[in-house]
């Protein structure tokens, strides 16, 4: 048995509903919407490189290089903006946010 496209695109909509429910399930902790958002870029760079396979054209795995660097970023960005609030505050709990405001 072939794997084919279709099963490219079950596990990346798996991929994707688990990015969805981990963000609206879980509102409470930072890393895991973090995390949470990064599986969603995820299974959009397997759905660019399973239709560029498909239709034998790189754009779609160009474009999905260009999402891993985004991806890389925000990581890097969000964890250490995390990081620093942790060290402030002492917490990375999402409601103590709104102590933040002025």
């Amino acid at each position: 048995m072939a794997v084919g496209l279709t099963h490219y695109l079950a596990v990346s909509a798996i991929l994707l509903v688990l990015g969805v429910f981990g963000i609206f399930l879980n509102r409470k902790n930072v890393i895991i919407i973090l995390m949470s958002v990064e599986l969603i870029l995820l299974a959009v760079n397997l759905n660019l490189v399973a239709f560029s396979a498909s239709l034998g054209d790189l754009v779609g795995q160009v474009f999905a290089l260009f999402v891993l660097t985004v991806a890389a970023a925000e990581a890097a960005i969000g964890l250490a903006i995390v990081v620093i609030y942790f060290r402030n505050r002492g917490s990375i709990q999402v409601e103590d946010v709104n102590l933040m405001k002025g």
